[in-house]
């Protein structure tokens, strides 16, 4: 189905796995092209509850396919930041399921961006990350300059973005960026069960209250009083509620559909 990644679907997660390992999975025009329809498809299965984001080979993503780019000398950088690489981040950050990122190497440029992008970012001991565009004479794009500072605070953006000097997984952890840190042979357990717990969690709430955080990063207490009410009526309405009430009820594990 895809030629620059690959995507398979089991038990309710799907991943979707970035794939030129012999050019550390960097983007190419179709890569992008294949990116965005995947996440078009893992959006729409209802029988996925849990997106994941990975590289194969030794790197998560090295950011924009230089040779390619070159192939196109009169590229408009606004008209590919538009069809290609912003899509991508706006399919990631509306979608109503949770994305997890597995870190597995370096994350660098629009790969950082879309690693920054997820919501949860499990990483190897071995990752590191690097906002490169700095080293070519270019300013943060694809959502970086949106998250970073939001993640590590304005100073710290600012000295990560304009020295664009590779920072370990261990250090992104003590900024705030990535959540967990693991052995590389210990990473897919690590996601696997950090994946099976959003596979039988309460999907509908998540996409609500991933929705309701995103928000809260332009609104006001008030705002967010009202639509926490809005999003709790919807919440409410859910199967998933009925069942957690139901099991909270009778001592036992609830059994959530994603309904």
């Amino acid at each position: 189905m895809f030629e620059a990644l690959l995507l398979e679907k089991q038990n309710g997660k799907a991943v979707i796995k970035l794939n030129r390992p012999e050019v550390y999975n960097a983007f190419n025009e179709a890569m992008k092209k294949e990116l965005q329809e995947a996440l078009k498809d893992v959006e729409r299965d209802k029988a996925v509850r849990v997106v994941i984001i990975t590289g194969e080979g030794k790197a998560f993503c090295s950011g924009q396919d230089l040779k390619d780019a070159m192939n196109m000398p009169n590229r408009s950088f606004k008209q590919s930041l538009d069809t290609g690489y912003n899509p991508i981040i706006r399919a990631m950050r509306n979608m109503p399921k949770p994305i997890i990122c597995r870190l597995n190497g370096v994350a660098a440029g629009a790969g950082c961006s879309v690693a920054l992008a997820c919501d949860l970012i499990i990483a190897a001991e071995e990752a590191s990350m690097t906002e490169i565009f700095i080293n070519i004479g270019l300013v943060l794009d694809s959502g970086s300059s949106y998250f970073l500072p939001r993640l590590v605070g304005s100073a710290n953006a600012f000295e990560l973005a304009t020295t664009g000097r590779k920072f370990s997984a261990k250090e992104a952890f003590d900024m705030g960026i990535v959540n967990h840190v693991v052995p590389l042979s210990g990473l897919d357990a690590a996601v696997d069960d950090m994946a099976k717990f959003y596979a039988n969690a309460p999907t509908k709430a998540i996409g609500l209250m991933k929705k309701m955080l995103n928000k809260s990063f332009h609104s006001d207490l008030d705002t967010m009083l009202d639509y926490e009410a809005y999003c709790q009526e919807i919440a409410g309405a859910t199967a998933d509620h009925k069942e957690g009430v139901t099991a909270f009820m009778e001592k036992r594990k609830p059994a959530f559909k994603g309904e």
